[in-house]
């Protein structure tokens, strides 16, 4: 094989369509645009959702709510959950390991569920106002 004897494929290369190029061609007259119309026009274009000068759908439906991208990275922690975890001292990576919340969580929060039997120390983890209120009856910190 030598530089001036490549060739590509079979195939591999496509002539381009010539279209308006006589009746035996298939694509004479009126080239494959069909009958009158903005899209048979040259320069006849419209925007992406045009509807021809009706209100477009995007327009005529109400705009409603908000979702959060950051909703997913956050987890929720249950009380009585805290008390199943080995440790004293809680953080995320503890929370991780123990298998409570998923490997991609960037935060937790711990909500009032259940009741937590001994001192844990939070480090890091945000808190209900009622989970801190049984958090510290039992003698635990909170630490964020």
């Amino acid at each position: 094989m030598e530089l001036n004897t490549i060739k590509p494929a079979d195939g591999a290369k496509k002539e381009k369509r010539r279209v308006g190029r006589g009746i035996g061609s298939g694509l004479g007259k009126t080239a494959g645009r069909g009958h009158k119309g903005q899209k048979s026009r040259a320069g006849g274009f419209h925007k992406v959702g045009f509807e021809g000068g009706q209100m477009p759908m995007h327009r005529r439906l109400p705009k409603r709510g908000f979702v959060s991208l950051t909703k997913a990275d956050t987890a929720r922690v249950r009380l009585y959950e805290l008390a199943s975890v080995g440790v004293d001292e809680i953080d995320l990576l503890v929370l991780k390991q123990a298998g409570i919340v998923g490997s991609s969580v960037k935060a937790a929060r711990v909500y009032l569920t259940g009741e937590i039997g001994k001192a844990i120390k939070l480090r890091g983890i945000a808190v209900t106002k009622g989970a801190r209120a049984a958090i510290e009856a039992a003698g635990g910190s909170v630490a964020e």
